[in-house]
């Protein structure tokens, strides 16, 4: 049977909670990309979560979740367990 590796791919992410307190007490520290999604409707922030609009519909990220913004801009959730098993901090821009 055929094996296939997934292809290395670089996105930008941020933690449900860092988006959250974020939102509610500086606006300005959010990555643009989520104030433009918040400012086009296609995520909300609620108390403990967040709602994003996908193509799938709509989905919600739990405080320890992580929202990812893929290749192509699309907007959605990840457990942490997943984001860990699937991602590694790269350098270059946007890294702390």
């Amino acid at each position: 049977m055929p094996m296939f590796r997934k292809k290395p791919v670089v996105i930008e992410a941020v933690l449900v909670r860092t988006a959250l307190d974020n939102s509610a007490h500086n606006w300005q520290r959010l990555p643009e990309w989520l104030r433009d999604a918040y400012e086009g409707g296609l995520i909300v922030f609620a108390p403990n979560c967040v709602h994003i609009g996908t193509k799938e519909g709509n989905m919600t990220g739990n405080i320890d979740d992580w929202i990812i913004r893929g290749v192509k801009g699309e907007l959605y959730p990840c457990k942490p367990d997943i984001f860990e098993a699937t991602y590694e901090p790269v350098a270059g821009k946007g890294a702390n």
